[in-house]
């Protein structure tokens, strides 16, 4: 999405306008499929609480996210944001008495050091942006767990598409008080359309799902992968240079997804 952004920005949209088009697009496409697949939505409490995760929790992550970055690196906030893998199994042991496992600790902790390898060494900011990014880890831990529970009984597509539109709903109004910045050229709305299919409906449904196969703990950890592909598709589109310590970063993550899917896959084995 970093890379797709940039695009945008470049033709002119605003924040608040791609976050409205982000999540309308992927909401509505999501909202299609699922009529067409005729899933049966959530009501009652499920609905109520995956209204909350997307217009409370999606938003406030990524207020927290984005106004880090105006007060501390890039470096340093996806440092920060990708505290959350350890956040999630902390907070997992503390509140549903889950045992952590040393390889597990392990796996988060190795994944951790690759993360901060790879984001390199522009690890710089004023306190309040370290403030902001750990906000944003913590809301984004908060907002799996919760998702996990959840999606015991609501199935990826609804839920993701509830979640999809309740943002929209909410960065829509910020998006309309601030003046609409919508794109200026095609290559522009592909950029918006990039970040709303691939970045966003489609990774948010594999990510659930993941949290559904696997649990929350394991899902957020094995998603520690996306700082290593963003790398590298800044390399092939952007032209940018990853350093040595970048790649030691990179295979630290690839060690520790290997780990937990190989742990995973015993898992469900001997269930």
């Amino acid at each position: 999405m970093a890379i797709f952004a940039k695009l945008a920005y470049q033709d002119g949209v605003s924040l608040s306008t791609m976050l409205f088009l982000r999540f309308t697009i992927a909401g509505l496409l999501l909202a299609a499929w699922g009529l067409m697949q005729g899933q049966a939505w959530p009501r009652g409490r499920d609905l109520l609480w995956l209204l909350a995760m997307g217009g409370v929790g999606y938003v406030a992550q990524a207020y927290c996210y984005f106004a880090a970055l105006q007060h501390a690196s890039a470096g340093v906030v996806a440092l920060l944001l990708y505290l959350y893998p350890a956040l999630v199994t902390v907070l997992s042991a503390l509140l549903y008495r889950r045992r952590i496992g040393a390889g597990r600790g392990w796996a988060v902790a190795v994944a951790l050091a690759g993360t901060a390898l790879t984001v390199g060494n522009d690890l710089s900011g004023a306190p309040l942006g370290i403030v902001l990014g750990i906000g944003g880890a913590l809301v984004y831990s908060i907002y799996i767990l919760a998702g996990e529970d959840v999606m015991r009984r609501v199935p990826p597509l609804p839920a993701a598409t509830v979640v999809m539109l309740a943002a929209a709903v909410v960065y829509g109004g910020i998006a309309f008080q601030a003046d609409l910045a919508l794109p200026a050229t095609a290559s522009g709305w592909l950029a918006v359309t990039a970040i709303a299919v691939f970045s966003t409906l489609l990774a948010i449904l594999g990510f659930l799902k993941g949290v559904e196969k696997l649990g929350a703990t394991d899902a957020s950890t094995l998603s520690t992968l996306e700082p290593l592909i963003t790398l590298g598709l800044a390399a092939l589109v952007l032209g940018e240079v990853i350093g040595g310590a970048q790649l030691a970063g990179g295979a630290l993550i690839l060690a520790a997804v290997v780990y937990l899917a190989r742990h995973g896959a015993r898992r469900v084995a001997t269930e």
